[in-house]
């Protein structure tokens, strides 16, 4: 991915998967419903897009395999119907299901919420799995690349974000770092994200809260940007991705890439 360009990373939030609470006993709709998003935002002129667990409320910490499965068999149809980068973020925290999601379907990054330190979150504390995802990259060898958030949203954090994000990029080995506001669809604190690109040595992106009003205040300090809820008709996370919407912010972007080259 070419982060020169700050590019704007689309989420198809996949509905409930087989084996969560809410699945609702149609797997190919799952997979039709995601295919289209995904078409949707290639169409609008996405730069790449990430898939999500989103529906598999409560989330685990870790995933079980028929999550793992169902997951592989939705990315491989995407990766097989869209021609854009493709990334992986396997919620709670599983970067090792994420990676070997993404190694099987061959995508080309994944996203970890708690890569390094402790999160305080609503499925409990969850700790970095910096290590096991390390041995892990070393077995499988690819091209992925690991975009980790520092303190990642939905959670609480006591530890001092800049020592979190050195820390995650210098012991963790972040390729990227995401820096998100405190829930989903919610605005990032600028004066963090502000921080973040003054003091990371690899890409920051935005993991959350992008949108048509605020994606040229927030483009002088981000590499990249993850965009899910605004892109929704009607600006509603639930609702699938809408193509008027979705060509608004790439054509910003478009803009603001021509008066800042």
């Amino acid at each position: 991915m070419e982060f020169e360009r700050k590019p704007l990373i689309g989420m198809v939030h996949l509905k409930p998967l087989p084996g969560s609470y809410l699945y609702g006993g149609n797997f190919d709709d799952v997979i039709e419903s995601a295919l289209k998003d995904a078409k949707t935002l290639e169409e609008a002129g996405f730069d790449a897009i990430m898939v999500e667990n989103f529906g598999d409320v409560p989330f685990p910490k870790y995933v079980d395999k028929t999550t793992v499965a169902a997951f592989t068999a939705v990315a491989k149809a995407i990766r097989d119907g869209v021609d854009l980068p493709l990334g992986i973020n396997v919620l709670r925290n599983d970067g090792l299901a994420a990676y070997s999601i993404a190694y099987a379907v061959k995508a080309d990054f994944i996203r970890v919420n708690v890569l390094s330190g402790v999160a305080y979150t609503d499925q409990g504390v969850i700790e970095g799995i910096a290590y096991e995802l390390a041995k892990l990259r070393k077995l499988l060898q690819s091209k992925i690349k690991v975009f980790a958030d520092v303190h990642v949203k939905h959670a609480v954090h006591f530890g001092d974000f800049e020592d979190s994000l050195r820390d995650t990029v210098e012991r963790g080995l972040a390729d990227a770092i995401v820096v998100s506001g405190r829930a989903t669809g919610k605005p990032v604190d600028v004066e963090k994200l502000a921080l973040a690109k003054k003091i990371s040595p690899v890409p920051v992106v935005v993991g959350s809260g992008t949108s048509y009003d605020n994606l040229q205040e927030l483009w002088k300090y981000a590499d990249g940007f993850i965009v899910g809820t605004w892109i929704k008709h009607d600006g509603k996370v639930e609702n699938e991705v809408s193509l008027e919407r979705a060509r608004k912010l790439v054509e910003l972007a478009k803009e603001l890439r021509e008066k800042n080259p």
